[in-house]
C-alpha cells in the first residue's frame, strides 16, 4: 500500500510540473541579426508588433526593438513613449521607414500635435543609440534609451501608416490604428492595454460633430430663415427650431470640450478655448436679449434692437467658422472629412447669398411697382 501511496505521489508531481513548465512566448522565438538578444518581450496587442528589450537598473537605461509587420507592401513604422500623458501629444517617438532607394530611415520625432508629420527631433529623455533594419515585410528599430525621470513604467504608443515618397503619410483613424496604446513595466514585463486613449479620440469626434453641425449647419440655416422667408407664417417657428437645436449642440460640445481639456493635462489649445468660451459668453447674451430684451414692433427703438440681434448673430456664426476650422487643424480627420464640410459650407453660403439677392430684388422690385401705382394714382387726381 505504501508502494502504491508513492507512486500516486511521484505521479502527482511529474503531472503538475509538466503543466507549470513555462512555455516561451512566440515572440522569444524570433532571431535577430547580429545574434542580438533580448531578456524580455511581449507581442503587442494590435498592428503585428512585438517590444523586445533588456532593463539596466543600475543605470536606468534599456535596449529595445520594436519590430512590427507592414500591413502593405511600403511604409512608416513608430514606437513612442509619452512621458506627461496616455494620448498621442507628447509622445516622444522612434520613426523608421525604406526609402525608396532601399536605404533605411531611422530617427527620433517628438509629436506635438494632431497634425504631425513625424519631423526630426530630439526627444525629451537621451537616446544613446539609433538604428533599424528591414527583413521581408517587417521593421524593426533598435534603440538604447535613458528612461524619463528614471521610472520602470512608461505609457508606449505604436503606429503605423502610408508613405508619400519618403514622408510619412496619415495613419488610418480606425480599428487597431485606434488602439495602439498602452503601459509597459520594464522591470516586471507587464504590458496593459489602455482604454482611455480610445474613449479620448471618441470623445474628440463626438465634440468635433456636435459644434460642426452646430455652428457650421442648424444655426446657419437659422439665420438664412430669418434674412429670406418672413412672409411665410412658419418661418419664426422654423428659426426658432434651428436656434434652440444649434445652441443645444454647441451647448454639449462645450461640455466635451470641457472634458477634453481637464483630461489633457499640459495639453492646451488656448485659440480653440478662447473662441469657444467667447462663443458660449455671446450666445448667453444673444439668448437674453432676443427673449427678454425684444421691443413690440412699432416700437421707435426696434430698429436698435434689431441691429444689434443681426450684428451679433453674424458675429457668432463668423466665430463659429473660425473655430470649426482650428478643430479640424487639431484633430486632423482624413482629408475627406473636412472637404465635405466645406462643400456643405459653400452650398450654404451659396444658396443663402442667392436667397439675399432675390430677397432684395423682390423687395426693390415691391417698391418700385408701389410707387409707380402712387405716382399713376397722384397723375389720375390731376387730371380729374
Amino acid at each position: 500500500m505504501a508502494k502504491l501511496v508513492r507512486s500516486l505521489f511521484f505521479l502527482t508531481l511529474l503531472v503538475t510540473s509538466s503543466f507549470s513548465t513555462p512555455t516561451p512566448q512566440p515572440c522569444s522565438t524570433h532571431h535577430f541579426p547580429d545574434h542580438k538578444s533580448f531578456a524580455a518581450c511581449n507581442d503587442l496587442p494590435v498592428l503585428n508588433s512585438t517590444i523586445y528589450w533588456n532593463y539596466f537598473p543600475s543605470n536606468g537605461t534599456v535596449d529595445l526593438a520594436f519590430r512590427a509587420t507592414l500591413v502593405g507592401d511600403s511604409g512608416w513604422v513608430a514606437w513612442a513613449i509619452n512621458p506627461s500623458s496616455k494620448g498621442m501629444v507628447g509622445s516622444q517617438a522612434f520613426v523608421s521607414f525604406q526609402r525608396r532607394d532601399g536605404t533605411m530611415a531611422v530617427y527620433t520625432s517628438p509629436i506635438k500635435s494632431y497634425g504631425t508629420r513625424l519631423e526630426k527631433g530630439n526627444l525629451t529623455f537621451p537616446v544613446y543609440a539609433l538604428s533599424a533594419v528591414h527583413e521581408n515585410k517587417d521593421i524593426t528599430i533598435f534603440a538604447t534609451l535613458g528612461l524619463p525621470n528614471n521610472v520602470t513604467t512608461v505609457n508606449q504608443l505604436w503606429q503605423q501608416g502610408p508613405l508619400h515618397g519618403d514622408t510619412p503619410g496619415m495613419h488610418k483613424m480606425s480599428g487597431p490604428y485606434l488602439k495602439s496604446y498602452g503601459t509597459l513595466d520594464f522591470l516586471s514585463g507587464k504590458v496593459e492595454a489602455t482604454g482611455a486613449h480610445h474613449s479620448m479620440v471618441s470623445m474628440k469626434i463626438v465634440h468635433a460633430v456636435l459644434n460642426t453641425v452646430s455652428w457650421g449647419v442648424l444655426l446657419p440655416v437659422g439665420v438664412i430663415v430669418a434674412r429670406n422667408f418672413k412672409m411665410y407664417p412658419a418661418w419664426f417657428p422654423v428659426h426658432l427650431t434651428c436656434v434652440i437645436s444649434g445652441v443645444t449642440f454647441a451647448v454639449f460640445g462645450f461640455v466635451t470640450g470641457s472634458i477634453l481639456g481637464s483630461e489633457s493635462t499640459g495639453i492646451q489649445y488656448k485659440g480653440h478655448k478662447s473662441i469657444g468660451w467667447t462663443l458660449l459668453f455671446l450666445s448667453i447674451v444673444q439668448g437674453m436679449v432676443a427673449f427678454y430684451l425684444r421691443p413690440e414692433k412699432g416700437d421707435k427703438d426696434r430698429w436698435l434692437w434689431d441691429l444689434f440681434h443681426r450684428a451679433l448673430g453674424y458675429t457668432l456664426l463668423i466665430l463659429g467658422q473660425v473655430n470649426i476650422f482650428k478643430g479640424f487643424d487639431i484633430l486632423e480627420p482624413p482629408k475627406p472629412w473636412k472637404y465635405a464640410y466645406i462643400g456643405v459650407l459653400a452650398l450654404l453660403l451659396l444658396f443663402g447669398a442667392g436667397l439675399a439677392c432675390y430677397t432684395c430684388f423682390t423687395q426693390w422690385n415691391k417698391k418700385r411697382t408701389e410707387a409707380s401705382k402712387t405716382q399713376l394714382e397722384q397723375s389720375g387726381e390731376g387730371i380729374v
